[in-house]
């Protein structure tokens, strides 16, 4: 090219970006709140602030494992997500309180016969350091389905790392958001071959392998609820506190529910094991049962060791609908604040478990906001943790893990813009800056949602989606949509998050095998 070409070119070069910086360029309509330097300069602290983590090597005092049930990392996603958008923010910035945890892994969550496991194994290997089979509770693999008989029961069972600290002198707690006699709460506490025997009555008359005498039999394996009751005498002193749902399955059938007055027990034997706890524990220092949150309220840990709280005759209520309780009852955070002052007392120390119980619940129905909302509690509850530890001088001798027992099939698709809804429908960029959003839409030009399930009561075919421009997919009672036709949505085999901190957290790392989790929190007791 020559001299004048290549001036010209030059020329004419300048005058083209001169032009564009004389026009108003459209500003995108879909932007975040952060500048260019805010990328490097959160970058840059990450990486200061990793460096000032320490790994932790003394024993804990204290354990403490959160179980989100079916708190599966799309769940977690989307509950970080939505809990930024309901301060205002376009929300993937967020972190959910557990997030900013320094030492995290992945756990496999497959059982002994499980590729895709339910809460009772999964929760067993956590808490005994096996893996075992489906729909059984703390009871090693050689277990036959169905198995009846209490002493080959007793000659399987896995001792817990409940059992382990009570064997130790610390006290425990248990609370969940769902029936105390549930599989994960109970996996902790109880031994038997089905997870549903949780009252005599929901107990076979006869052994399903050999025809013996089950239900009522002095031979056979106690229902779950008489297992919390009467446990051995280190647990029966040690559990301090036991609160969620469940009262039905304490209550015999010929007592009315005292919330609801249609509804009356589910026990046969006869037995009130709400009044049982009790009187059995009233000469250890004092003890209550409450079913309420005016009750709840006023019960003093100060000045009383034991509680039992009961708050549903199943499931406590969701997050999202417990102002409308009938009688009024905890959340998880408050339930979670009463156990932790009523253990920190001990001074040899403490093992409590947390369940986020209805995070489960919400996406077997195909509900994915309830389940989100629960997920966020379930974030406010380990919040408070940290604060009331920190407040005590607790902070640095508790080992805290958080992690799930297994996920579900919720997805996160499309190309939804930065800050999009994430109970929404879908809306990408725009091709053009300055150009307004629009729903995507799929191959019939319909839209969609970001959130939806692979399987569940959402279906909508068989022959073509809905249009879901006029839906309020944000509603309370939104069923996102489902590829699969099912009643319940099922549960997913991706491993889930371990996030951890204190004393030998550091040992959290990699991809772990669930019942690793275990021998973490062993290994910091120093059992």
């Amino acid at each position: 090219m020559s001299k004048f070409l290549l001036a010209t070119a030059v020329a004419a070069a300048i005058s083209s970006l001169a032009g564009v910086d004389a026009v108003a360029q459209s500003a995108p309509v879909v932007q975040g709140p952060e500048s260019v330097s805010d990328w490097y300069k959160a970058g840059d602290k990450f990486v200061r602030d990793s460096e000032r983590v320490e790994e932790k090597h003394r024993r804990a005092k204290n354990v403490i494992l959160f179980v989100g049930d079916g708190m599966g990392v799309s769940t977690v996603t989307a509950a970080r997500i939505l809990e930024g958008q309901l301060t205002g923010k376009p929300g993937e910035e967020n972190r959910l309180s557990f997030e900013n945890y320094p030492h995290t892994a992945f756990s496999k969550t497959y059982s002994w016969d499980q590729q895709t496991s339910d809460s009772a194994p999964t929760m067993t290997a956590m808490v005994t350091g096996y893996k075992a089979r489906e729909g059984m509770l703390s009871v090693d693999h050689t277990t036959a389905r169905g198995e009846c008989n209490a002493s080959v029961i007793d000659a399987k069972r896995l001792k817990t790392i409940l059992e382990y600290s009570a064997e130790r002198g610390k006290s425990t707690g248990i609370v969940s958001t769902a029936r105390l006699t549930h599989a994960t709460p109970a996996a902790l506490y109880s031994h038997t071959s089905v997870r549903d025997w949780e009252a005599d009555a929901n107990m076979p008359v006869t052994d399903v392998n050999t025809g013996a005498p089950c239900r009522g039999s002095a031979s056979a394996v106690k229902d779950i609820a008489r297992q919390l009751i009467e446990a051995s005498p280190a647990v029966r002193s040690s559990l301090k506190v036991a609160m969620g749902g469940g009262r039905t399955y304490f209550l015999p059938n010929s007592v009315t529910d005292p919330e609801y007055p249609a509804t009356k027990g589910r026990r046969l034997d006869g037995r009130n094991l709400a009044g049982e706890w009790v009187s059995t524990r009233s000469t250890m220092g004092g003890a209550a049962y409450v079913w309420n949150k005016s009750q709840f309220d006023a019960f003093d840990p100060a000045s009383n060791e034991y509680l039992l709280g009961l708050f549903e005759p199943s499931h406590v209520q969701y997050e999202a609908d417990r102002a409308r309780d009938t009688g009024g009852e905890p959340s998880l955070t408050e339930m979670t604040d009463k156990a932790l002052r009523m253990l920190m007392k001990d001074r040899k120390g403490f093992f409590l478990h947390v369940e986020g119980g209805r995070i489960d619940h919400a996406h077997h129905a195909g509900n994915a906001k309830r389940a989100l909302l629960e997920t966020i509690e379930f974030s406010n509850a380990i919040r408070r943790t940290v604060e009331m530890l920190r407040a005590n001088g607790q902070l640095d001798e508790t080992l805290i893990i958080v992690s799930a027992d297994h996920s579900h099939t919720l997805t996160i698709a499309g190309y939804p813009s930065r800050g999009n809804n994430i109970l929404g429908l879908v809306r990408e960029v725009p091709d053009k800056d300055g150009a307004p959003l629009a729903n995507s839409s799929d191959a019939n030009g319909l839209p969609y949602t970001t959130l939806g399930y692979q399987n569940g009561p959402g279906y909508r075919g068989p022959t073509s989606r809905p249009n879901l421009t006029s839906v309020d997919t944000t509603d309370l009672g939104f069923l996102q949509e489902a590829a699969v036709p099912l009643g319940s949505e099922t549960h997913a085999a991706e491993d889930v998050g371990i996030y951890a901190r204190g004393p030998k957290a550091y040992l959290v790392r990699g991809t772990m095998e669930q019942n690793w989790i275990f021998h973490v929190m062993r290994e910091a007791f120093g059992f």
